[in-house]
């Protein structure tokens, strides 16, 4: 019997769901609720090739769920063969190094966990708690962005700043991404079987982008932190930077701690640069028609990517793979020719035509046939992973 699980990613003010059979290797049915809240709050509905839109004026995450609830109960052939909800939540801090059942002791340490992540945390709780109201028959399971990074030792996860911060605030670095992290690592170990023994740094490049190191299987270093803000210049996030500037925009522009922290979040990166747009797409075509600030942007995000690599490789016993994964590591050929023209020094060579003729969603090795030190591009699939872990969980 080919069962279904449903995958859940509530954000702030949207929620992304999908339906995967058992064993991942087909999507069910997809969508996506956005502008929760807001007079113009929607559902989209994929399924059999089709999408529907659903309007649902104002509406909350127990709104949009109840909604696809509705949409469930109309087509039984699939509601039947549901078996399980696994939902992504963002930050499980200290408490989760896996993917867990949820029950009313997990939902208190991610609750508790909040404070990390007060943007995501609540939202992922509120779907939580929406899907236990409404499929309250269904086992659920929660998967952690930062349970991957569980394994990063002391000297790498500790911030330079008095320990009390550690022991009363648990202040340090938690690394995200790590489903996709997990996932990809997986991937690279079925295609070359020694990576599982070797040393890997991925690079997840899209909108929200960082790097990480993996040594035998295992997360070693990985460029975002404490928060999602830390680390590699993404699309509107500023990643790292002297932490003065902060204290210099507030006074300047008599903003609050909040505003400054606003500005660093939501209008830097490839948006603050260019001034244009946080999507790539658009700015590599500003730039071949002749726009020097998206070539900037795009210029600044390749510089600071491969620095960011550069410093992850010496956590690894030996630098061997280099993967690129997320919608900008997926899909553009300049970023990763440029990324990888600054690593060169460690023997890093791509074929530039392979690297252009890439198809799109598919596995490929982009490195000189003859190098040593491979490169791949692998899109990444964190619903089938989050799908995985509750098939396991739930029949284990």
């Amino acid at each position: 019997m080919n069962d279904f699980i449903l995958v859940i990613n509530s954000g702030s003010s949207s929620l992304k769901f999908a339906v995967l059979s058992q064993k991942g290797e087909q999507v069910i049915l997809e969508g996506i609720a956005e502008r929760l809240g807001s007079e113009s709050a929607s559902i989209d509905f994929e399924y059999n090739q089709e999408k529907e839109s659903v309007a649902i004026r104002l509406g909350s995450h127990q709104d949009a769920l109840t909604s696809i609830k509705s949409w469930l109960d109309q087509h039984p052939q699939i509601t039947e063969k549901l078996i399980g909800i696994g939902h992504r939540v963002v930050h499980g801090g200290e408490s989760f190094s896996q993917s867990v059942l949820i029950d009313e002791k997990t939902m208190n340490a991610i609750e508790a966990c909040s404070n990390l992540a007060p943007l995501h945390n609540p939202a992922n709780v509120k779907g939580i708690k929406a899907c236990a109201d409404l499929f309250s028959h269904l086992p659920q399971v929660a998967v952690f962005d930062t349970a991957f990074h569980q394994s990063l030792k002391q000297e790498q996860y500790l911030y330079p700043i008095p320990m009390h911060f550690y022991r009363d605030l648990t202040l340090r670095k938690y690394g995200f991404h790590g489903t996709s992290y997990r996932y990809i690592s997986q991937t690279l170990a079925q295609v070359e079987t020694q990576s599982l023994h070797q040393g890997v740094i991925v690079a997840h490049l899209g909108n929200g982008a960082s790097v990480c190191a993996i040594q035998d299987g295992e997360s070693v270093d990985t460029s975002m932190g404490l928060t999602p803000l830390d680390g590699l210049m993404m699309g509107t996030r500023s990643g790292s930077i002297d932490p003065m500037i902060l204290s210099f925009i507030a006074e300047s522009e008599e903003k609050s701690l909040e505003q400054s922290l606003e500005v660093l979040n939501k209008e830097s990166g490839l948006l603050g640069i260019s001034e244009l747009s946080n999507d790539c797409r658009t700015l590599e075509e500003a730039m071949k028609a002749g726009d020097e600030r998206a070539k900037l942007a795009l210029d600044m995000f390749c510089v600071r990517t491969a620095k960011s690599i550069a410093a992850l490789a010496t956590s690894l016993n030996s630098f061997d793979h280099l993967v690129f994964t997320g919608g900008i590591g997926e899909n553009s050929v300049y970023v990763r020719q440029n990324v990888c023209q600054s690593l060169s020094l460690f023997g890093i060579e791509i074929d530039r035509q392979t690297n252009i003729d890439l198809p799109r969603k598919q596995i490929q090795k982009i490195s000189k046939t003859e190098n040593n030190k491979t490169v791949w591009v692998i899109p990444t699939n964190e619903e089938l992973m989050i799908a995985l872990d509750t098939i396991h969980l739930i029949q284990a």
